[in-house]
């Protein structure tokens, strides 16, 4: 997994709606990078819709949120039309960036193993320096946890 302090890795994904978006774009601001398995399951859902519910939040504090599965186009564009998502989901479906980033791992479920995301959020700086990490998230009270994060380094 990348660590704090180091430079994030940039990409250039297709997103939602149509988009193309790259890293680079959110220079002089905040990106909450999240990483989910899967549109449309329970857990990545409900953090979904968290992040969706603080989004004003993130936006007063010069905050971008990024989502990325391995899910195509077509499948955000229903998943953040069925619960109105006001941020990109990027695509990710080579698992490329999913990679740079650590979090495309061997998983385990029944007895079964197989490679997958591991549900992991990255906080980057204006710079572009990750600033915190969360590896093997845990949903509920994330999103919280990582307002808070944002609020505490814009205080220093």
């Amino acid at each position: 997994m990348v660590a704090v302090g180091q430079a994030a890795p940039d990409f250039t994904l297709q997103a939602n709606s149509n988009r193309t978006i790259s890293l680079q774009d959110f220079r002089g601001q905040y990106v909450v990078l999240y990483f989910y398995p899967k549109d449309m399951t329970p857990g990545c859902t409900t953090e979904a819709c968290d992040f969706r519910d603080y989004h004003p939040e993130f936006a007063k504090l010069n905050t971008v949120v990024l989502g990325i599965s391995p899910d195509d186009v077509k499948s955000h564009d229903k998943f953040a039309a069925k619960h109105e998502l006001p941020f990109p989901l990027l695509a990710d479906p080579d698992h490329q960036v999913a990679e740079a980033y650590g979090v495309w791992v061997l998983k385990k479920m029944y007895g079964r193993e197989y490679m997958g995301i591991e549900r992991s959020t990255f906080l980057i700086d204006p710079e572009g320096t990750i600033v915190k990490a969360w590896p093997k998230v845990k949903v509920k009270g994330h999103v919280e946890e990582v307002l808070q994060t944002i609020r505490e380094l814009q205080q220093q």
